[in-house]
């Protein structure tokens, strides 16, 4: 796959990025070590150093961002027994598109006992932007995941509310091969899902956090330490069904969005931290 690619648009020609990561790692002995690494195009992927005994892998697009026919693809496969951590480098942007859709997607392998959490940055919509985001992710017997996407409407300090944006996001969830949690976000750009009170009820920016459990029993157990951190006064709620726990969060801004949700996540990552490029 080329690092561009041309796309005819009302009788111009324009370039469009192509970009590809994958990255595979395996346990020895009591650490995560990288087995491979393959990144072409505008997809590149850095392992930064750190204290944990997990891998950690930083995503980055070199093209700076996305916009319509562009197309991202990231993979990750980790070894039983083993940890890992992806994260992005900074928050990706979706901008305005002349075109088709901006296509990324992500597919995720966790072997047996393993725990992998999927923590990208915010992806910010820019006006006229149209993104379609798809999450794969396949575990096998006693692996566990906590994964977050979490959409920012805009760029608070110039006021933006991007409220012709559209966003197509689909996420698949298998357990040995049976499908676990299915979910399908969407949004129309039409004024009844930015302002009703069943939907985002004039809110900017909005989360789901997934955590998936080696166990129902796990599972209750974790929803209950999360419950006791939520301050009912807040939009953000939780449900638990057998091994799964999910949250959803909404809030006015992103800075208030990420004080919402990184008390959360630190109760759910393996790690107990959060990559030091989210707190940048």
């Amino acid at each position: 796959m080329k690092f561009a690619e041309a796309e005819i648009v009302n009788g111009a020609i324009l370039q469009r990025a192509r970009g590809i990561g994958r990255v595979a790692a395996k346990q020895v002995g009591d650490r995560t070590r990288l087995a491979t690494l393959f990144q072409e195009g505008c997809g590149k992927i850095r392992l930064p150093n750190t204290h944990s005994s997990s891998l950690e892998a930083v995503l980055i697009n070199t093209a700076g961002g996305i916009t319509g026919g562009d197309y991202l693809q990231w993979g990750a496969d980790l070894g039983a027994g083993g940890h890992m951590v992806l994260t992005t480098q900074a928050c990706e942007r979706s901008y305005r598109s002349t075109g088709g859709f901006g296509r990324v997607e992500t597919s995720l392998k966790v072997g047996a006992g393993g725990h992998l959490d999927w923590l990208p940055q915010e992806t910010i919509l820019f006006a006229a932007s149209k993104l379609d985001r798809r999450l794969e992710v396949d575990l096998e017997e006693g692996a566990t995941l906590t994964a977050i996407e979490a959409v920012l409407l805009g760029r608070d300090a110039m006021g933006e509310d991007a409220a012709d944006a559209l966003l197509r996001d689909n996420w698949r969830i298998r357990r040995n091969g049976q499908l676990i949690h299915a979910e399908a976000t969407r949004l129309h750009a039409s004024a009844e899902e930015r302002q009703s009170l069943s939907l985002l009820n004039g809110n900017r920016a909005f989360a789901s956090v997934l955590h998936v459990a080696a166990t129902p029993d796990r599972a209750s157990s974790i929803g209950k330490q999360i419950r006791a951190l939520l301050p009912a006064d807040q939009t953000i709620g939780l449900s638990v069904n057998q091994s799964r726990l999910v949250i959803r969060a909404m809030a006015q801004t992103g800075l208030a969005l990420r004080r919402m949700i990184v008390p959360v996540l630190l109760e759910l990552t393996a790690a107990g931290s959060l990559p030091r490029l989210w707190h940048l």
